[in-house]
């Protein structure tokens, strides 16, 4: 269910009627949102439910567990039964042919003549040593939507339970609509417990600004999903597509077209969910801040998915040492993080390329952006189409099919010819006024405070929707995010 489709309005529209006059019961509150989460994601394939509501219960549990535990031994002992369970059916269901296939190809290539079954027999001899038949759900491993940010949302209510940051759920029926919260469920923000449950264990108060924010916010999202993102994948999709065909024009632009397509399908994403959250009267974490007006890699990565680049800083990077065991630590735990941040995003080589690029890019670069001479004398806009330059072209190896189609396009940048890329008039012009907009509003208040003026914002919403009515492609595209 796609929030720019009609049925999910008629969705929205039922649950935000039964939704009211309940929020000020909290267990009902908690329990129609929950039934209204699981609905949702259940929509695609109800058989991910089981998936979702298996690995919030064990979260759960385990956090009882460790609050009653007599030692800090035991305690850890809850907790690695909760992250075993977390990462193992996140590396089934996400990684199980990733990783097969390829010890499989390194075994051919030694000569050997074991190799491992396929991934889908694994459950089924599960099955059959509890003595039951096969299962008709075991025919194929297929990834559930979503299942990276749920998945890591519980995980780090149980990390944090450990830690002691956050106070244990009492209520089961809040902790799963926590986990399930159907805005932000299959492509986030990744919520923090902290941060989302006790608005969960209160009555939201809901005002006029509320609403009409939480519209301001929809409406600006599903402009940027359908009138942008989706118009934008026409082209990088034809030239990403054959790129062996493909001039160096084409392919340049078509890269930096689908860094604004990701940009803004991601980012579109995220605006709805926060505005039917806040309609709802809750406030999710703001996910996207300009990233393209970043003047650093570390800077970009502060603004750019900043749920998911927290999580990694705090679950992550920190326990690894962080900066505080020297220069060269630090800089294999950047490493590290940055590398398990690209295999988070999906499992392929290109992503663990794409996320190895961006390392070494923070590695190389982070005592020249210390450096006061840079921070100083370099030109802001020379930074930030520095740092944009080096994002589109690590964007190539996340959007390329396979490493081989990746290494392609990089070679045929480099050696083909500058034939006529093609490239629509109406696609360079909604691109540079995006960027121009982005870096022109970033870090100037006066001039964000224009878009705070009423004329200026119905103008800008009358504007928003005479485009999609006229000129938006029409037909539905999934956000690209849900594959994670």
């Amino acid at each position: 269910m796609l929030f720019h489709t009609w049925i999910f309005f008629f969705f929205f529209a039922v649950v935000y009627a039964v939704y009211l006059p309940l929020r000020k019961h909290n267990k009902a509150m908690n329990l129609w949102l929950m039934l209204a989460s699981y609905f949702f994601y259940g929509w695609w394939n109800p058989y991910y439910l089981l998936l979702l509501f298996g690995t919030s219960a064990i979260d759960f549990w385990m956090v009882l567990l460790m609050e009653r535990s007599q030692t800090r031994r035991a305690k850890k002992a809850w907790l690695v039964t909760s992250l075993v369970s977390n990462f193992g059916f996140l590396g089934f269901f996400k990684y199980a042919y990733f990783f097969t296939d390829n010890l499989n190809a390194l075994f051919k290539h030694l000569g050997t003549t074991f190799l491992l079954p396929d991934p889908v027999t694994y459950p089924n001899a599960m099955l059959h040593a509890l003595g039951l038949p096969d299962s008709s759900l075991f025919v194929h491993v297929l990834l559930p939507i979503g299942i990276s940010f749920h998945t890591f949302q519980s995980m780090s209510y149980t990390i944090d339970a450990y830690r002691g940051t956050v106070e244990t759920e009492r209520s089961f029926v809040r902790f799963l609509c926590f986990v399930s919260f159907f805005p932000q469920l299959v492509a986030g923000p990744i919520e923090r417990a902290r941060n989302l449950l006790p608005q969960l264990q209160r009555a939201p108060q809901i005002t006029r600004a509320d609403v009409t924010e939480g519209l301001s916010h929809f409406l600006v999202g599903f402009f940027k999903k359908v009138a942008l993102a989706d118009y934008l994948a026409l082209y990088v999709d034809k030239v990403y597509g054959a790129p062996d065909t493909a001039g160096a024009p084409a392919l340049i632009l078509a890269t930096v077209a689908f860094g604004w397509q990701i940009y803004f399908d991601f980012s579109g994403y995220t605006d709805m969910a926060r505005g039917l959250a806040m309609m709802m009267g809750f406030r999710l974490m703001l996910n996207f801040n300009n990233p393209y007006a970043a003047t650093g890699l570390g800077d970009f990565w502060a603004r750019w998915h900043i749920s998911l680049s927290t999580w990694f800083k705090d679950y992550v990077y920190f326990p690894l040492g962080g900066n505080r065991h020297g220069k060269w630590l630090t800089y294999r735990n950047m490493l590290l993080t940055m590398v398990l941040s690209g295999v988070w995003h999906g499992a392929a080589w290109t992503f663990v390329i794409w996320g190895a690029l961006h390392a070494i890019g923070r590695v190389v670069t982070r005592e020249l952006e210390e450096a006061p001479w840079y921070r100083d004398r370099v030109p802001k806009l020379a930074k930030q189409l520095g740092v944009f330059a080096f994002v589109s072209f690590a964007w190539i190896f996340f959007r390329a099919p396979t490493l081989p189609d990746a290494w392609t396009i990089v070679t045929r940048i480099c050696t083909a010819g500058w034939t006529d890329p093609q490239f629509p008039l109406l696609m360079g012009v909604l691109i540079l006024s995006v960027w121009i907009y982005q870096l022109a509003f970033a870090d100037e208040a006066r001039l964000r405070n224009v878009l705070a003026l009423a004329p200026v914002r119905f103008g800008l919403a009358a504007a928003m929707l005479a485009y999609i009515a006229v000129i938006a492609q029409r037909g539905s595209q999934a956000f690209i995010y849900f594959q994670f």
